[in-house]
Parts: C-alpha cells; sequence; structure tokens
C-alpha cells in the first residue's frame, strides 16, 4: 500500500468552472454535502453531472418517447441496454452509443474503445454479443484530414471488432461539410441471453463485497466525460489523454470470464466501467439499490505510479467491471477471473448509508451521497430556451423550379453513383469480419439490413441503422420520423418485423435555443413514428456540443433498429434482382419532389426545400403489406428508395446482382426527374417471378398500396425507356471506386 500523502487543491471558483460547473450547481453540491466539497468530491459531481452521464439538458425531452411495449422486458434507461423478448425463453439486448469527441482528436482508439464500450453495456447484462453495427458521418473526402479520420475510424472498428470476435453487419456512411470538424461514430451491439439469466447493474445486500475485474487502472481517459460534453475547438488536439486505450484480446477474457462468473449464481450486479469510471459504477449501482459503498483506492490494481483518488476514480481505463457479490462466495468468483488472467480484486463492500466514500492512503477523499450524483436522483434537470432557427425561413421557400427538369437524365443517373453517400462502401465493410461465428446470412453490401440467425431456433435477428442529417436540418420533426421509419422499412425489407428500436441522438450545443428547439422537434418526430409504427424505445444515448468553431453538425438522431425473423430460411429477402425474367414492380407512395434530396445537394450543390414527403399512417400500412407478401412467398427481392430515389435504387439493384432491367417508368403524374431522383418516403422496388406479378399487383392494391409494374430483370444492361441505357459492369466500376480512389488520393500524399 502507497504511503504517500496526496495533498489536493483549494476548490476555488476558477477551479469550479474549471470542471464545467455552473454557479447554482456548486451550490446545489454544497447542499447536498452540507459543506464545500474536496477536490475530489468536485471531480466525481464534475463527471456525474456533465451531459454525457446525466442527461441534464436532455432527459425532460426524452421521457416523451414511447418506452413501453408488450416485448420489452425492461423499461427505457432501467439497465445499461434495451431488453427484448424474442420468444422460445430468449431476449435480445442492444444498444447504441457515440464516441464522437474521442475519434475527432484520436479516430483509431475513440473509434476503438467506443465499440469496446458498447459491447461491455451487452455482456454486463449477461448477454453474448452476436452482432455489431455503426453509423459514421465525415466531412467531405476533398479534406486531407477526413480522410485522415475516415481511415483512423474505419480502421480502429475493424481492429478491434475483429479481435474481439463479433460480426459487424450492418452500418451506414455518410459525408458531409457540416461534420468537417465533428465527426461522429456511433456503435451499436446486439447480443442474445436466455430469460431468466439476466445480470442487472445493482448494489443488494449490505455487507456484500465489491469487486473491480478486468484490466488495471491508468491515467487514460480522466475526464473523458466532461471533454464529451463540450465542443470541439482547436484546444481539443490537446486532451488527448482524455481518450482512453482500448484492448480487444483483454475485452474477450472479460467477455467470456464474466459470463461464467454469472453462470456461478454469486453474482448480485455487475456494472461497466465506461464514463467516469468507478465513481460512476459505484454511484449508479449504488442509487438503484437505494444503499451506499465504501471502496478503498488503495487495492485497486493500477498501471501507473502515484495515482490520486481523484485520478483513480475517474480514470476511463477500459475492460473494467464493478461486480457485486455474494459474501462467502467472492473466491468463486475472484477464481474464474483468475482463470482468464484478469484481474479480480475486493475494493469495498457495500453498506446502508446510500452513501458512496471513497478511500485513499487511509484518508476518506470523497463521501456522497449516491442518489445526489445521479439521473433520476439528485442529478440536475433542465428545460433550455427554444427558438425555431433563422435558416430555416429561406431553406423553405428557396425556389428549386431551375433543378426540377435535369437536362441529361443518364449522365445525372451516373454521377450520383460517384457521390460518397451513394457509392459503394466495400472499402470500409471488407476491412469488418462479418462472418466471425457462423450466425450471419446476410451482412454489410447487397442487403437492406444485417441478418444473423439465433442458434438452436429457425428465427434471426435483422438489425439496421439509419438517419438522414440533411432531412433533419431542413424540417426537424418529418426528420426525425424519417428516421424511424427508413430503418423499420430497411428491416422489412430483409424480411424481418420491427419490434423495437435504440437512438443516438448527435446534436450541436443545446444551450443554443436553435439547437435546443431542433433537438426537441427531432425527438418529437420520432416519437410519432415509433408510435405509430409499434417500436418502443428500449434506450440509448445523447450526445450534444457536436460543433467547432465553423458551426454545428446537421442534427442526426440515428436510429438503431431491431426486427425479428420468424423462419429466415423461408423469410430471408435480399435486395438484388434474382432471376433473369422476374418482373420488377414499385410500390407505395407517388415519386414527387426533390427537397433535401441527393440530385440536388451533389449534382447542384444545394441544401434546401422541406424533408421528402412522408405519411406515416401510409408508411404503416406499406411495411405490413410488404412483410406480409414475403411471408406468403410472393417476393423474390426488395429494396428500399432512399438516397437517390428511384433511379439509384434501380441501379443498385443491377449492381447487388450483376443482372440488368429493362424499364417502362410508367409512374404517372411527375416529371422524369422528380420520377427518378425523389426521395419521397414509403417506396419500395420489388421483384418477383413472372407467375406472381398479377398475385402482387392484387394482393397490394386489396391491402390500399398503389402498385405499378416497371419492367423486367434480365440481360447486362440497365434500359430505361428512352432515359437511359447502361451498361451493369460499367456502372458497378463506378460505384466501387469513389471510396478507395479517395483513401489513395490520401496514402499518395
Amino acid at each position: 500500500m502507497s504511503t504517500l500523502r496526496y495533498s489536493e487543491p483549494e476548490v476555488t471558483p476558477e477551479l469550479v468552472v474549471e470542471h464545467g460547473l455552473s454557479v447554482e450547481e456548486f451550490e446545489k453540491i454544497c447542499e447536498y454535502l452540507g459543506r464545500r466539497p474536496t477536490f475530489t468530491e468536485l471531480g466525481v459531481y464534475s463527471v456525474m453531472w456533465s451531459e454525457h452521464c446525466s442527461y441534464k439538458n436532455s432527459i425532460a425531452v426524452l421521457k416523451t418517447l414511447p418506452r413501453s411495449g408488450s416485448r420489452l422486458l425492461v423499461g427505457a434507461g432501467e439497465e445499461n441496454a434495451g431488453l427484448v423478448d424474442i420468444g422460445e425463453g430468449l431476449a435480445c439486448a442492444f444498444k447504441i452509443e457515440s464516441h464522437n469527441h474521442p475519434s475527432a482528436v484520436e479516430p483509431y482508439q475513440g473509434a476503438a474503445t467506443g465499440v469496446g464500450g458498447i459491447h461491455r453495456d451487452i455482456f454486463t447484462m449477461g448477454a453474448r454479443p452476436i452482432a455489431a453495427l455503426n453509423s459514421l458521418r465525415f466531412g467531405s473526402l476533398d479534406q486531407s484530414r477526413v480522410r485522415y479520420l475516415l481511415d483512423g475510424v474505419v480502421r480502429g472498428i475493424a481492429d478491434y471488432g475483429n479481435s474481439f470476435g463479433v460480426p459487424t453487419v450492418a452500418g451506414e456512411i455518410c459525408f458531409d461539410k457540416s461534420y468537417e470538424g465533428n465527426p461522429l461514430v456511433n456503435a451499436m451491439s446486439v447480443g442474445v441471453v436466455r430469460q431468466g439469466e439476466t445480470a442487472s447493474a445493482v448494489a443488494d445486500g449490505p455487507g456484500n463485497p465489491v469487486l473491480i475485474v478486468g484490466a488495471s487502472t491508468g491515467r487514460d481517459g480522466i475526464h473523458g466525460a466532461t471533454f464529451a460534453s463540450e465542443e470541439i475547438s482547436e484546444e481539443s488536439e490537446a486532451r488527448r489523454p482524455s481518450v482512453q486505450v482500448g484492448d480487444p484480446f483483454t475485452e474477450k477474457l472479460l467477455l467470456e470470464a464474466s459470463l461464467e462468473a454469472l453462470k456461478t449464481g454469486a453474482v448480485v450486479g455487475m456494472q461497466d466501467m465506461g464514463a467516469a469510471g468507478i465513481s460512476c459504477s459505484s454511484s449508479e449501482m449504488s442509487a438503484k439499490s437505494g444503499t451506499g459503498m465504501r471502496i478503498d483506492l488503495d487495492k485497486v490494481p493500477l498501471r501507473e505510479e502515484d495515482m490520486s483518488a481523484y485520478e483513480i476514480l475517474l480514470s476511463e481505463s477500459q475492460e473494467r467491471m464493478l461486480v457485486v457479490v455474494t459474501r462467502g462466495r467472492e473466491k468463486e468468483v475472484m477464481d474464474v477471473y483468475d482463470k482468464w488472467d484478469l484481474n479480480a480484486v475486493v475494493i469495498g463492500e457495500v453498506n446502508e448509508t446510500g452513501r458512496v466514500t471513497y478511500l485513499r492512503d487511509g484518508q476518506v477523499k470523497a463521501d456522497i451521497p449516491a442518489s445526489s450524483l445521479v439521473l433520476g436522483g439528485g442529478a440536475p434537470v433542465y428545460i433550455r430556451e427554444k427558438q425555431k432557427p433563422a435558416y430555416l425561413e429561406k431553406t423553405a421557400t428557396m425556389d428549386l423550379s431551375p433543378y426540377m427538369d435535369a437536362e441529361d437524365l443518364q449522365g445525372t443517373m451516373v454521377r450520383l453513383l460517384e457521390s460518397p453517400n451513394i457509392a459503394s462502401k466495400r472499402w470500409v465493410y471488407e476491412q469488418y469480419d462479418h462472418m466471425v461465428r457462423t450466425n450471419t446470412v446476410a451482412g454489410p453490401g447487397p442487403s437492406d439490413a444485417g441478418v444473423v440467425r439465433i442458434k438452436g431456433t429457425g428465427k434471426a435477428l435483422a438489425m439496421s441503422t439509419d438517419c438522414n442529417g440533411r432531412y433533419v436540418y431542413l424540417n426537424p420533426r418529418k426528420g426525425g420520423q424519417i428516421a424511424v421509419a427508413e430503418a423499420a422499412r430497411n428491416v422489412v425489407c430483409s424480411g424481418a418485423e420491427p419490434v423495437a428500436v435504440t437512438n443516438c441522438l448527435n446534436f450541436g450545443n443545446p444551450y443554443k435555443p436553435e439547437v435546443y428547439w431542433t433537438f426537441s422537434e427531432a425527438v418529437g418526430g420520432m416519437g410519432d413514428a415509433c408510435r405509430i409504427l409499434n417500436t418502443p424505445v428500449t434506450g440509448g444515448n445523447v450526445s450534444f456540443y457536436n460543433e467547432n468553431p465553423q458551426g454545428a453538425i446537421f442534427p442526426t438522431p440515428v436510429i438503431g433498429m431491431l426486427g425479428l425473423m420468424g423462419d429466415f430460411e423461408k423469410d430471408l429477402t435480399p435486395a438484388g434482382f434474382q432471376d433473369t425474367g422476374d418482373e420488377i414492380i414499385y410500390v407505395g407512395a407517388s415519386r414527387s419532389g426533390i427537397d433535401a434530396s441527393e440530385y440536388l445537394a451533389f449534382i447542384h450543390g444545394v441544401t434546401a426545400g422541406d424533408a421528402p414527403d412522408l405519411d406515416l399512417e401510409f408508411e404503416k400500412t406499406l411495411q405490413k403489406a410488404v412483410l406480409e407478401a414475403i411471408r406468403r412467398g410472393y417476393i423474390r427481392s426488395a429494396h428500399d428508395l432512399s438516397d437517390g430515389g428511384l433511379a439509384v435504387a434501380l441501379m443498385e439493384k443491377a449492381i447487388f446482382s450483376g443482372m440488368g432491367a429493362t424499364i417502362s417508368l410508367e409512374l404517372p403524374g411527375q416529371s422524369a426527374t422528380e420520377m427518378l431522383f425523389s426521395e419521397a418516403q414509403s417506396g419500395i422496388l420489388l421483384s418477383v417471378s413472372k407467375d406472381q406479378r398479377e398475385t402482387v399487383m392484387d394482393f397490394m392494391r386489396d391491402q390500399g398500396v398503389p402498385a405499378h409494374h416497371l419492367g423486367t430483370a434480365g440481360g447486362d444492361r440497365l434500359i430505361i425507356r428512352d432515359i437511359a441505357d447502361v451498361s451493369v459492369r460499367e456502372i458497378t466500376a463506378i460505384y466501387e471506386k469513389t471510396l478507395p480512389e479517395a483513401v489513395e488520393q490520401s496514402q499518395a500524399l
């Protein structure tokens, strides 16, 4: 044991400001403690009351989301992740979180530890992770720093995920100059657990020992939660010590050891040590149980000498967990972790005080009411000032008529394939192992959703991440609705029923009234869609302060959608054409308007208009009809219309299958430009066998869904009336080249 005496600085007004706390918050801390806080206590409150941990500026809005449903086994926010009943005595745990700020200053480790942290949230609940997804946003690929960030983030995700041994099966990557100085890195994990074998983040039973397990504690990640709760600036590079360093091989050992420890029956509660480290896990577990903890920090395994209580408590070193064990059975649990060559040390015990007390070198360094630190307890809750952004007046009234009739439709179609938002992401997803564990039945690329079978059953889970930040920028409420609707549509097109969502809400500074209005409207839109589509919110993450000196990002509420497939061998539906002679049918809403489209943004450099049209009730009708048609065996392929509209969806179906088509394009009422490039919602391209054509057309009309026969699959060219006649091989080459050429350009510099 160290014999050092750690002197702490006096808590001054300047120090309070440095810790991101307001005068009012400091006064509230003094009220809770009945005195001025020590330096260590100030640090603990600083991280626990940061936006990243407390959701102080967002929780009031989040509570308006639908958070209950027949399949939900725990309420939103009750555990480390959402838990959904998937039948046959099994449950699915899933969640998405951000690691934006760390990835902006250290892309490789920032992304890698984001992957590690979200997997720990899943196996902390006793579930084995079976799939990973991500949602990434970067600035323009013309910028060398953007290419550096892209390369680092993708390698970080790939190296950690591949080494950990969980397949990355789906995701999305978008590029826009609004993300130039502030990339978004959102990671999602999906796991499966038998009902009744889940673990909870509780600290029940006074007298029960508290163990820290996993890796040793260092100085990496100190104040990471606070760093994630402030805007990125030129000084952010100096904050690299706030970025954690991950070790996927240790995490793999921690996964296996933790699942084995849970099987002993000796574990009372378990929580991942992510943001805010020991201070967070100990206080949250205590507050949830109405108990307290006394923690001796001298016993924490350290990898650096002379660490103070402040540093140990706030460290966000990776691959660590806090575990409460039944008294007298601690050796059983410690032996399991020892077998896997991991630390497992008793550092304290549960008590009845309701306080978390931390000692270092025999001295009490902090003594805090646990409930005062946490969300739903004493952490502050704010409703900020709201104001509709002035820019919306300009974008909503901009005259788009000069762009309504493209002069060269074929050239415009082909050029859209060069948009980084549409072009193939093969360069990215081929770095990910999406077949490890051999359960992936539809991986990234030519599929609208990732699909993973559930061993021992005929079922599968389908999953998707989705959001178009441009839509939310132009109409926050409708953009929030579309994010949910499109994520659900992706899952339906794969053959699965959407059942629940998790979300990662990426916005700017909530103290700016325009940002807070946008946030509130977007969350309202998400709630609208979730209620109508019956996909309750299981939890997620809020990431504010995504700004840099040039401005805020596009508001980006990413949706992680979970779907359930009852019989994947029968219902699994690919995106590309299947056989020569198959009939191509468009089902859904009219193709009208070019507002907010990739056509406008990429071809003309214009971001304006409204978000695309969406009727949520019709969207529900469409999804129900398509899913029923798939289950009846009518459908051979399905692909939803999104970025680039009908033109891109047709080209993608051809590219995915290597098969062309002849299209008559007999859709009524719109100009050819709108028909081809509108991103109006609620549209799906189907292909069916020739003898099922009339059956499907009649079925859709009976369900209240317009259906239009467009043409026939076959050949090696995509021919669209008198508009386009292109070689599938040539458009495939264009589609595949954009990202690799951008990366090669970066490497040549």
